[in-house]
């Protein structure tokens, strides 16, 4: 055989070895950041026009941006369980707001990750234990914990404690933003010298009601917009002498809300830049997947204002509805090297299919009955299986159900209403009840509706 025939043989084989060296490593880096009601429009990158989020843009020119991607309910608590439980709304224990602890027997992805040799962290606000309670968040797979834990907490941007490993901590309530400290320890945290792979959840606190932020954000957008009344605004960012952590009958939101609303989504995207950058100062681009979400539609409370902004970016509802705008979130991922940049996917999947994705990225497992599946070829732009059906309840209003089967959504607004079926191929906003010329479909998904859920004895159907 010809010299240069052989060398081309050695070349080629070398080749073969070095491949799998230049691709992220099989156990990557995990960075989960989750915003507070943060709607479907809520960003420059799905259609924001009053303010740019350059940060998060960055993310997706340089990841995939999906555009079918749900929050595990249309409100905070039941949408984070389902998160982290890999268990829809149909099967999870806590399905409504309020101050429910998960229980011993619930196995989170923090704990897979954990078991697995991650370290762990939940920065921000959790929402799904509270000291003592069997959800304290070192007992649910989150060997670090820093923020806010319970959900009427959460509803303060300055307070005067957060909590460190359920041991509460003093801070400033006359300037220390919450979030600003979230975006310093998750820096803290990625730093911090340790051999084995990391899993951060982060979740700030924006742009959820009440609606303040510093001055430095807020000067900016105070005369860009024209502003409404609210009569609970308050003209300055300091809590209410006396009281800086108690849940008033509204919220203290700023003066200008609009404004304020603008400044907050900013800030949190100039933070989410400063931790992009440091990961590439710190070389740790190409084996850290960092993936942003929203755990439910766009809110009205203390201010806010979805039809000015147009936060559900068309789709119709908001936050505690179960069309589109109330549940369908941005969600956009990078891994640099193994995402292909500038992507845009229609894939559809839910938080419920974080579990699985990350448990099979990391190589833990992921617990028996889960109604997640792994997402991990959708993340990488590749062909991707899709649920036969994802399903919904939701109990704040009585009792209602929402479906997708295909590009078939069906929704039920009461316990005995019938069903409302919308083609989303042809009507993503949900505009035209199709339901009487579709009995087969109807049936099909009346025979879903019925086998995806069990009773729950903490939220009895109505």
């Amino acid at each position: 055989m010809p010299r240069a025939a052989v060398l081309g043989i050695i070349v080629i084989a070398l080749m073969a070895i070095a491949r799998p060296l230049s691709q992220a490593p099989p156990r990557p880096d995990i960075i989960l950041i989750q915003a507070d009601d943060l709607g479907y429009g809520e960003l420059s990158s799905y259609g924001q026009a009053q303010f740019a989020t350059p940060g998060l843009d960055r993310l997706a020119r340089e990841g995939i941006r999906f555009t079918q991607y749900y929050a595990g309910s249309t409100v905070c608590a039941p949408s984070r369980a389902a998160l982290m439980t890999g268990l829809h709304t149909g099967h999870v224990w806590i399905r409504g707001n309020g101050e429910y602890p998960l229980r011993a027997e619930d196995v989170t992805v923090g704990m897979s990750l954990e078991k697995a040799g991650y370290r762990t962290a939940v920065i921000g606000k959790w929402g799904l234990g509270t000291p003592g309670t069997t959800g304290q968040p070192d007992r649910k797979g989150f060997a670090y914990s820093f923020g806010i834990l319970d959900h009427s907490h959460a509803h303060r941007q300055f307070t005067d404690h957060l909590y460190r490993n359920a041991e509460r901590v003093p801070v400033d309530p006359d300037k220390d933003y919450v979030n600003d400290l979230f975006t310093a320890e998750a820096a803290s945290f990625i730093e911090r010298p340790d051999a084995r792979p990391f899993f951060l959840y982060l979740n700030y606190t924006v742009p959820h009601a009440e609606l303040r932020v510093p001055e430095d954000s807020l000067a900016p957008f105070r005369d860009r917009f024209p502003e409404t009344p609210f009569v609970n605004a308050v003209a300055d960012v300091r809590p209410v002498v006396g009281q800086p952590d108690r849940p008033s009958l509204g919220y203290r939101s700023q003066a200008s809300p609009r404004a304020t609303f603008a400044a907050m989504i900013t800030r949190m995207d100039r933070d989410i830049g400063t931790l992009t950058d440091l990961l590439q100062k710190r070389g740790l681009d190409r084996q850290t997947l960092i993936m942003f979400i929203s755990d439910n539609g766009p809110h009205r409370e203390g201010g806010a204002d979805p039809v000015y902004f147009k936060s559900s970016g068309g789709l119709r509802g908001i936050k505690r509805d179960l069309y589109e705008g109330g549940i369908r979130v941005p969600m956009i991922a990078r891994w640099t090297g193994t995402i292909p940049a500038g992507q845009v996917s229609g894939h559809p999947w839910a938080h419920w299919d974080i579990f699985p994705t990350f448990a099979e990225l990391s190589g833990a497992s992921t617990p028996s009955g889960v109604d997640g599946m792994s997402m991990a070829n959708a993340l990488r732009g590749r062909e991707q299986p899709g649920h036969p059906f994802m399903y919904w309840e939701f109990h704040e209003r009585g009792f209602q159900q929402a479906g997708r089967m295909g590009s078939w959504k069906a929704v039920r607004m009461a316990r005995d209403a019938a069903l409302e079926l919308y083609d989303l191929s042809t009507d993503p906003y949900e505009q035209q009840n199709v339901a009487a010329a579709n009995p087969e479909v109807i049936a099909r998904m009346e025979a879903h509706f019925r086998t995806a859920r069990t009773d729950s004895a903490l939220w009895p159907v109505k």
